[in-house]
């Protein structure tokens, strides 16, 4: 049965143990007051035992059959559920976001736990492949030749500050790395510690109700640095999941980099999320994109790596409107509460960095503040020319301050495109006369952007077997993988070929009459056989 007790415990295999690495507290941004418990910091000790385990928990826990590693994953989602209103209630306390955000969020985590139960169980992910031995060939003979994939081996992850539940303790790089096979060493994020433990226990509760190795699942805390460092580059991980700033994930990337044995590290971190306001659509609907613009930049206090922090367009009257409309909207929304002072510091340096801009205009400011940590939301205003002139103007605002930029045509409009980093997304805002100019944007945009949305917003990702949640640099470090969706499991297996090999030692994905009945590539042609 799934505990609602927190204890300030890291969960180190089937035990809870307090770290001896200084304390940490978790802090109510809407307030500023410190929350109990104090939370025991891990330290050398606690990684070693953790990546110990997880080692010794691998080979055990890849060959677990698919039916028994499906309702694993389906046990965590229950007992997550079963920890009931105390999740919730704590979650509020150590984010700020209001209780609907969060009961959403927690649907959200437990859907895409169960999503890859199904996943397992349809088995397609293990991309079986037999190429027949032939003996008679000529000139030459050819081997009995047979692939599948294998989980790469214990993985770290990261939890994410903006989201307590879908991006931490048992979100989206924790079930895709499960699902895959590989034990998981989550480091928890340090905003939101009791939240952690109470969703680690659930994780821990699964782990023993399904006669699993202990060491599949560990969850260790600590403040700064030192402890993810440390859990990196220790040799029995072998890819880690990193939700985060750039500065973060490119700290990581090189810990990982520099290590005896480089592993990957899928780290997403940096995006502004284009919006190209296409001419058409602005001439047709520039007051009503205004108000849903503001709706977008706003949700959540901007608190999302898919916030649409720029804006590009044709300068003109149409604009005008739009502007106006998305100003009129912008001044009448309220203040709202960050996640951390340290999330609300960096957002107030980021409007100050843009507000004293030469070349910057302030468009617009919400309602002024009323309590600590709130985010007042802004939006500015430069020219093509400045902002091709300044990389400045690229950097991520984290929360609801946006730019846009004003072009003086199409083929400018483009050629800022072209100047662009790495997107998660890019959205285009178009009517039926844009078609001819979205059809020129495109080839740019794919090479920018991991998603590509028309007349919507991006604030808002699918769990499904066809999002897309990546993005070249800066938005990830890897731009063939996403974090998001089905084929996240991807990130965390590797091909294996056996050539030969006496048929009782083959895999069972891999054995004559297809006991695990999967679809599986005979000679090229997919067949389940």
């Amino acid at each position: 049965m799934t505990t609602a007790t927190i204890t300030g415990s890291m969960l180190i295999g089937s035990t809870a143990l307090r770290g001896g690495d200084g304390d940490l507290y978790a802090v109510d941004p809407a307030t500023g007051e410190r929350l109990d418990p104090a939370f025991g910091g891990g330290g050398a000790a606690e990684v070693e035992r953790a990546c110990a385990l997880a080692g010794q928990a691998f080979d055990a826990y890849r060959e677990t059959g698919l039916e028994q590693r499906a309702a694993f994953l389906e046990a965590i989602a229950q007992n997550i559920l079963d920890i009931g209103d105390a999740l919730i209630q704590r979650a509020m306390a150590e984010s700020g976001l209001p209780r609907a955000r969060l009961e959403g969020e927690r649907g959200r985590t437990v859907g895409q736990l169960r999503l890859f139960a199904q996943t397992v169980r349809e088995g397609s992910w293990l991309d079986a492949r037999i190429d027949p031995a032939q003996p008679e060939r000529s000139p030459l003979p050819r081997a009995d030749l047979r692939q599948r994939q294998i989980p790469l081996g214990p993985v770290a992850v990261f939890g994410a500050s903006n989201f307590p539940l879908a991006f931490s303790v048992a979100g989206g790089d924790t079930a895709s790395a499960l699902a895959a096979g590989c034990p998981v060493v989550v480091k928890a994020h340090s905003a939101h510690p009791g939240t952690s433990e109470l969703v680690g226990r659930a994780v821990q509760a699964a782990v023993a109700s399904c006669g699993l190795p202990e060491g599949v699942f560990s969850l260790l805390f600590g403040a700064g640095s030192r402890i993810g460092t440390a859990l990196v580059a220790d040799p029995r991980i072998k890819a880690v999941g990193f939700t985060g700033s750039r500065r973060g994930g490119v700290a990581l990337m090189r810990v990982a980099a520099d290590r005896p044995e480089p592993i990957p590290v899928y780290a997403e971190m940096s995006s502004i999320n284009p919006v190209f306001l296409m001419p058409a659509a602005l001439a047709a609907r520039a007051d009503a994109l205004g108000r849903a613009f503001v709706a977008s930049l706003t949700m959540g206090a901007g608190q999302f790596c898919t916030n649409p922090g720029l804006l590009l367009a044709v300068d003109g009257p149409d604009l005008d409107r739009f502007l106006a409309s998305a100003a009129e909207a912008l001044d009448g929304s309220a203040a709202l509460t960050m996640l951390t002072p340290g999330i609300h510091a960096a957002y107030d340096e980021g409007v100050a960095a843009l507000t004293g801009n030469a070349s910057v205009e302030t468009l617009a400011r919400g309602t002024a503040c009323s309590g600590p940590n709130q985010a007042r939301a802004a939006l500015f205003a430069t020219s093509a020319a400045a902002f091709l002139a300044d990389p400045a103007l690229q950097e991520e605002v984290f929360g609801s301050a946006s730019l846009v930029v004003r072009c003086p045509d199409l083929a400018t409009l483009r050629t800022v495109a072209e100047r662009l980093e790495g997107q998660l997304t890019a959205t285009l805002q178009m009517d039926a006369d844009d078609a001819a100019a979205v059809a020129a944007l495109l080839p740019v945009l794919e090479r920018k952007a991991g998603r590509i949305l028309a007349n919507g917003w991006p604030t808002g990702v699918e769990v499904c077997h066809a999002m897309v949640h990546g993005g070249p640099f800066p938005a990830t470090s890897d731009s063939r993988s996403t974090s998001v969706g089905t084929a996240a499991i991807k990130r965390f297996l590797r091909p294996v070929c056996y050539q030969d090999l006496p048929a009782a030692l083959l895999p069972e994905a891999l054995r004559d009459g297809n006991p695990l009945a999967l679809w599986r590539r005979i000679d090229g042609a997919l067949a389940k056989a």
